[in-house]
């Protein structure tokens, strides 16, 4: 009789518990629960900075193997290229207004909230009854024409830019310029469809003929139309919120239409105009500290300012013929309470303001 087998031992590897490389380094941020792989603009950094900073790629930051992809014409990801401006480092323009997804829809929230209860509240009380016949047609032929100037720069300029910048900071700000003058646009031809369905006599299809044809209007619309063929992304944008906004967007909204809109009984337009005026307020914000920055850069801020000032002489002298060309809507309301040449006086004056914060030298036009 054999003996029993002995019991066979199982083999099992031994355990050994290590560190992942990554995970042994020491560090200084090893601990740290922040995001601090850049610079922010005061001590702590804002929600904007970490959703925002760096979000677009760069390889003069992080790809090493340069850009991963391109276009079929050769240059690839965002080049520089496509500004005759230039900075050493794009990525320090931080947008002051700190727009990022959750404060666009925010702030565009409360302004459509705003003018829907404006416009609610003036069918309501029959507002409109006691508009006289002059500021009617003004309404009827003039503001329905800028409308078609808000929609060709939301669309066809800023729209067309939003992803041209090297950086996300600054094409966030773009992105959003685009949709305050779409959005305000919107808001223009809803005011203008209520009047038309109002029982006072208003054409609401008058102002297509007004944008199209009359010669007032033509100096401007060309202005517009020009803008959306200048391909340097840089330059349509200081053209379009430095130049134009201030010697005829500003000038219509702000020194004409809210200025005399009250004494013509009508308390219902300066609150939507307004807001179109407070979107731009907030998108020279972010112009004046883009263009500040780039007219001190170390390297390359005398190259910048005088590339601004060869803007200028082109864009200046445009703009003031598309200004001087509106000065006959200015005795179009019954209650003339401000001249044309207060208005251009007024517009003239916080244009120099803008240029002298971004370290320009003022135009000579603005002088005549």
């Amino acid at each position: 009789m054999s003996a029993p087998a002995a019991p066979r031992e199982r083999s099992f590897p031994s355990i050994e518990f290590t560190d992942a490389e990554a995970g042994a380094k020491v560090f200084p941020s090893s601990t740290s629960r922040k995001y601090n792989y850049y610079q922010p603009a005061r001590k702590r950094a804002t929600m904007y900075e970490d959703v925002t900073v760096d979000v677009q790629p760069d390889p003069e930051r992080h790809l090493t193997q340069g850009w991963i992809y391109g276009f079929g014409d050769g240059p690839g990801g965002y080049p520089p290229e496509w500004t005759a401006a230039k900075s050493t480092n794009w990525h320090a323009f931080l947008d002051p207004n700190e727009e990022w997804e959750q404060s666009i829809y925010r702030n565009n929230s409360a302004v459509v909230h705003q003018v829907d209860l404006c416009l609610q509240n003036a069918k309501r009380a029959r507002a409109y009854d006691n508009w006289n016949s002059a500021w009617m047609k003004f309404i009827e032929r003039n503001l329905g024409a800028w409308m078609h100037a808000e929609s060709g720069m939301g669309l066809h300029v800023f729209t067309s830019i939003q992803r041209s910048a090297p950086t996300n900071m600054i094409n966030n700000a773009v992105a959003v310029n685009a949709a305050h003058k779409l959005r305000f646009a919107q808001d223009l031809a809803l005011f203008n469809l209520d009047l038309s369905e109002a029982e006072e006599p208003f054409d609401g299809s008058a102002h297509k003929e007004v944008w199209q044809s009359a010669p007032e209007w033509q100096p401007t619309r060309e202005a517009v139309e020009r803008l959306t063929a200048i391909g340097d992304w840089c330059e349509l944008l200081f053209a379009t919120n430095i130049v134009f906004e201030q010697l005829v967007g500003s000038l219509f909204r702000s020194d004409l239409v809210m200025q005399v809109a009250a004494r013509n009984g009508d308390y219902i337009t300066p609150t939507i105009v307004g807001t179109g005026e407070y979107d731009y307020a907030r998108d020279l914000n972010y112009s004046r500290a883009l263009f500040q920055m780039l007219a001190r850069d170390e390297q390359f801020a005398v190259d910048n300012r005088k590339l601004f000032s060869d803007w200028m002489s082109v864009w200046v002298p445009r703009c003031l013929d598309a200004a001087r060309g509106l000065q006959p809507i200015w005795s179009q309301p019954t209650d003339k309470s401000i001249t044309f040449s207060a208005s251009l006086d007024a517009a003239k004056t916080k244009f120099r303001d803008v240029l002298s914060s971004i370290d320009v030298d003022i135009p000579e036009e603005l002088n005549q």
